[in-house]
């Protein structure tokens, strides 16, 4: 379906029973649960799916082994059985991780982790021997009826000397548990809003909403036209913008967010990969504040920071914050040095947390909720909430519009697989090879595919020829990706339909070869599309460390 006939059928229904506003993965959680539930839903975002916080996570598929210290229990025995749910369902995008805690003490942290816990104390500290294993103990107690994954293992010094050589000596022991990681996170969730879309609801991105008299307008921000909607009720899914939108769409409501910005650097080192040995590092910086790396994709990625924020547009990974990563990583890997050019990629997120008076940011909740505004039409904020929990969270804001619609729940997704993840087989080996027989195309290219689009490459295979000469993609991989994901902007293309970006496999050809088949596909004059090279150089420079003059050195060291 082309973006007009998706503004002719918005026009069409201009009274929606629901209109979702933001297209991260909690609004595109809730557009998925209302549609298949038989809810008139539109979903609209002012920018693309997943620009936000939703595409700049940690990509981790996680319990949250350090709410325990803020006696978020509930949470953490939420997010645990939404993550095996993930396994489950999303079996080609989210995978175990095993995880290691290096532990420097022994009864470290243990005045001040009670402390924290009963709020007497901001002070943060390193946690010791005694008090991670009494968080694993319960991480492990929370899933103990349905054990998706191994339990957690102790290791005395030799033991982790002997997995992890390159470790801090400091090191007195170590602890390993396991957690899950997300491949594609926005790949995920376009499967979702697909899902939606396919269930009756109407969805589209770039568009600008503001209030217009007793309606609302959308503003498409390609080619300006409007649209004019009178839904029964307003969800705002718009995370750190929620009261930015709130103030757009003259909702009456006080200041409900106070979000927190995360950095993470993606790292081409192949000491540090091999350091990893497949298992994410799990560890606290001297100030308490915890960092993670791992493996993603080939190269490491490691993070992230923690800081206050009011305004979510100015989000950008600073050289200071990459500056203090890379420092509390020396302090883990001391005799891994990361050079400059080996930072392939950064990003930053807000991370969409509820007001708080918390003077450190680790104290702030991270469970969600949701705040029905009365106002004319009636506007849910969903507040707060975590990636990992989307599906539960866009549940919850499902039945409370449903609740406010005097509609009844038919379709329960916890059990529903997704997209690509479903009929995932268990050997995939053969699944390739068979695949490949069928379709004439070489087993490395299916495999390429099935770690890209799971079982749904077998649809996708016939349209995307052999050839893989554009960042591991084919010409024609990437116009189906145009023709059928609403793809407006280069951006939309590279960072978030794909991982060319991320994984550092971008340079000047790569995007000229992709500009040039948006281009073709949108009808581009040469300036339109001058302009929309040099917006993205821009972005890229500006959010992402990325120069020209860096993108172009990758030309001369590997093909486009």
């Amino acid at each position: 379906m082309n973006r007009q006939t998706i503004i002719e059928r918005l026009k069409a229904r201009p009274e929606p029973a629901v209109l979702v506003l933001g297209g991260g993965i909690n609004g595109i959680s809730v557009f998925r649960e209302l549609a298949l539930n038989g809810v008139d839903v539109v979903l609209a975002e002012k920018s693309d799916y997943c620009s936000g916080a939703s595409g700049a996570l940690s990509r981790m598929v996680h319990g949250g082994l350090r709410y325990l210290e803020n006696g978020e229990f509930k949470l953490v025995r939420e997010s645990l059985l939404e993550r095996d749910l993930l396994l489950a369902n999303a079996p080609h995008y989210v995978r175990p991780l095993p995880t290691t805690v290096p532990i420097f003490g022994v009864f470290s942290g243990l005045t001040s982790g009670a402390l924290r816990f009963l709020g007497l104390s901001r002070r943060q500290g390193r946690r010791g021997a005694v008090l991670i294993k009494l968080g694993l103990s319960l991480y492990d107690l929370f899933t103990a009826g349905r054990r998706a994954l191994p339990a957690h293992a102790f290791h005395g010094r030799a033991r982790t000397r002997k997995l992890f050589p390159a470790l801090n000596p400091g090191a007195r022991a170590s602890a390993t548990y396991y957690d899950a990681w997300v491949s594609r996170p926005e790949r995920l969730a376009l499967e979702m809003l697909a899902e939606g879309v396919a269930a009756g609801g109407v969805a589209l991105n770039h568009v600008q909403v503001s209030q217009d008299g007793s309606a609302l307008t959308l503003r498409d921000s390609i080619d300006g036209a409007a649209i004019t909607l009178r839904p029964r009720l307003v969800i705002n899914a718009t995370g750190g913008w929620i009261d930015l939108t709130n103030a757009a769409i003259g909702a009456k409501a006080p200041t409900l967010m106070g979000g927190t910005m995360g950095s993470h650097l993606i790292v081409d080192n192949a000491a540090l990969y091999q350091a990893l040995d497949g298992q994410m590092i799990y560890y606290e910086n001297e100030d308490g504040r915890i960092c993670i790396a791992f493996p993603y994709l080939g190269k490491v990625l490691v993070g992230s920071t923690d800081m206050r924020i009011d305004d979510p547009d100015t989000a950008i990974a600073s050289p200071a914050e990459q500056d203090y990563i890379l420092a509390s990583l020396a302090q883990v890997f001391p005799g891994i040095i990361i050079a400059p050019e080996e930072i392939v990629f950064r990003f930053a997120g807000v991370r969409p947390l509820p007001a708080s008076a918390a003077a450190v940011t680790g104290r702030i909740p991270r469970d969600h909720f949701c705040e029905m505004i009365e106002d004319e039409p009636p506007v849910l904020c969903m507040i707060g909430g975590k990636w990992t929990t989307f599906r539960s969270f866009g549940a919850l804001a499902a039945d409370t519009a449903m609740d406010q619609l005097g509609v009844f729940r038919h379709v329960d997704t916890a059990s529903l697989a997704i997209g690509g993840g479903r009929d995932f087989p268990d050997d995939t080996q053969s699944w390739i090879a068979d695949l490949a027989a069928r379709t004439g195309l070489p087993v490395p290219r299916i495999a390429a595919l099935l770690d890209r689009y799971g079982t749904r490459a077998a649809e996708i295979a016939p349209h995307v020829g052999a050839d893989a000469d554009i960042a591991g993609h084919s010409a024609a991989e990437l116009s189906h990706l145009i023709a059928h994901e609403q793809v407006e902007t280069l951006a939309d293309l590279l960072i978030r339909r794909t991982t060319i970006a991320i994984t550092g496999d971008l340079s000047l050809a790569v995007i000229d070869r992709g500009l040039e088949l948006l281009s073709a596909a949108r009808g581009w004059t040469a300036a339109r599309a001058a302009s929309e090279r040099q917006s993205f150089l821009d972005l890229l420079a500006t959010r992402h460390g990325l120069s020209a003059k860096t993108l172009s050195r990758r030309d001369q060291r590997t093909p486009a």
